[in-house]
C-alpha cells in the first residue's frame, strides 16, 4: 500500500527541525492531551514567556501547532492534520522498495 504524500521537502524539514528542539517537543507532547494558554505552558515547563514565545514561534511557522486568541490571551493547540502529513511523509519511506547498493570499482 502506498501512502499519498502532499508535504513537500521544505514542509518536512521545517516540521522534523521544530521537533528536534527539546522544549519544542516538550510543548507538543503537552498539547497532545488539551489545548494550553501561554501562561499555563510557562508555569508547567518553568521557563519564562519571553522563551517560550520564540518557541512557539518556530512551532507555529512549522505549522506544528495553532494559536487561539481568547481576550488577551493565546490558547494553542495541536494542529493535527499537518503531524499527520509528516507521519505520512515518514510511512512513505517504509513502503518503498529497498535496493541493493551497486558494486563499487
Amino acid at each position: 500500500m502506498t501512502t499519498t504524500v502532499s508535504l513537500s521537502q521544505t514542509e518536512a524539514i521545517a516540521g522534523f527541525r521544530a521537533l528536534g528542539d527539546p522544549l519544542r517537543l516538550q510543548v507538543v507532547e503537552l498539547l497532545r492531551d488539551r489545548e494550553y494558554c501561554v501562561c499555563d505552558l510557562c508555569d508547567l515547563l518553568s521557563v519564562k514567556q519571553s522563551k517560550l514565545s520564540f518557541h512557539l514561534k518556530t512551532l507555529k511557522e512549522a505549522n506544528l501547532i495553532q494559536g487561539r486568541q481568547d481576550g488577551r490571551w493565546i490558547y494553542y493547540s495541536l494542529n493535527l492534520p499537518h503531524l499527520l502529513q509528516l507521519q505520512d511523509y515518514l510511512a512513505s519511506y517504509r513502503d518503498a522498495p529497498l535496493r541493493s547498493a551497486r558494486h563499487c570499482c
